[in-house]
């Protein structure tokens, strides 16, 4: 029996009938990674370093290539072309969403070895707001084809705001959502090992690092009413956008461990990232409005030739943003807070226990923040 199977937009994308083991296989296959990910290789707190980062996006990367494999062999190549679409399409927007981290980690001066188990709830908040707005956003198509041109303007106000507007820096200090936190959720002055909750005096209280995953969280909604759109512009079925979106997102965690000191690097990225959205909002938009579709293959080509371009040429600069190169500041715990002295069960001693691996982000060089 069809499962969660599209019933609007473009009829010109691949209209499949996805049955509810094959959302169970995938759905079970994701919850296998996070457990032998939280449970086999970061069990116990440490440093990620260059080298481990390196090997763990490999194997990310990897492994949502070759789920194409499996969507190939259940669905077709058409298929196939859509899943990689929106695959690119996702890891490549979520690279700026990687600089974002960087900054609010380091703005709150999180030990290193505890910033992983932050992301890794960061990541899996982020699956299930990915699969609410991917299936709202579906559900609006289908109810209201206009919607289709409301998505894609907002695409083209985006692409161009990334080329025309510089780009204002994510500020936690005077951060609403994070006063908002403050005053509703009752908040130890201290980190209690890697522990979102700790009990003091008797009373259950949020650590430190509870207030910086729920501030990742928001960034991530508005990063989220970029790059759902832009996926829907490839693809109508619920099954190839929410993998290629979940597939893309868990492997973020390795990739800011690889990446968050080289946004220096990383000087056309913007503008590549503008490209790409202005075109799958073209796409939309003409799709819709002229019922011209533009091939999956076609789409495909366009956006990985953009992305190698821009990160190509950005590598060819030599060294273009000299003031975000690395210093040897370290991180001694959060502003006005301090560690315990004696590490949480199950913590093992560190000695690069405050040592940040990457470099606080300056103001005058932070992350790009598209909105």
């Amino acid at each position: 029996m069809p499962f969660l199977a599209a019933e609007g937009g473009n009829p010109n994308l691949v209209e499949l009938d996805v049955h509810i083991w094959q959302w169970g296989v995938l759905l079970g296959f994701i919850l296998a990674l996070l457990l032998v990910d939280i449970l086999v290789f970061h069990r116990r707190a440490h440093a990620v370093k260059t080298h481990e980062a390196a090997i763990e996006s490999t194997v990310w990367i990897s492994i949502g290539v070759a789920f194409s494999l499996v969507i190939l062999w259940w669905f077709g190549g058409a298929a196939t072309g859509e899943y990689m679409s929106g695959y690119l399409i996702e890891k490549s927007l979520s690279i700026d969403n990687v600089f974002v981290w960087a900054l609010i980690l380091s703005y709150f001066k999180v030990p290193s070895k505890y910033q992983h188990r932050v992301l890794f709830w960061g990541i899996f908040g982020a699956l299930v707001m990915r699969a609410i707005f991917i299936f709202a956003g579906l559900g609006l198509i289908e109810a209201f084809s206009w919607v289709l041109y409301v998505f894609g303007g907002l695409l083209l106000f985006t692409a161009a705001r990334l080329v025309f507007t510089d780009s204002a820096h994510v500020d936690p200090e005077n951060s609403k959502f994070l006063r908002v936190i403050q005053r509703f959720v009752k908040t130890s002055d201290e980190l209690d090992g890697q522990k979102l909750f700790t009990i003091k005096d008797g009373v259950r209280l949020a650590t430190p690092l509870f207030a910086v995953l729920l501030l990742i969280e928001g960034t991530d909604v508005i990063f989220a009413v970029d790059s759902v759109p832009a996926v829907l512009a490839v693809s109508n079925e619920p099954f190839i956008i929410f993998s290629s979106n979940a597939f893309a997102i868990l492997g973020l965690r390795a990739l800011y461990f690889l990446l968050a000191d080289m946004h220096a690097r990383f000087e056309y990225l913007q503008e590549g990232l503008a490209v790409i959205l202005a075109f799958v909002g073209v796409k939309m938009i003409v799709s819709e409005a002229f019922d011209y579709h533009i091939s999956t293959p076609l789409s495909l080509g366009v956006i990985a030739l953009v992305l190698t371009v821009a990160i190509v040429a950005s590598f060819l600069v030599d060294n273009p943003r000299g003031d975000d190169a690395p210093s040897d500041d370290e991180f001694e715990g959060f502003p006005d807070a301090a560690e315990p002295s004696d590490p949480a069960e199950g913590d093992a001693p560190d000695t690069e226990d405050s040592a940040a691996p990457h470099t606080p982000v300056s103001a005058e060089s932070s992350p790009a923040d598209r909105h």
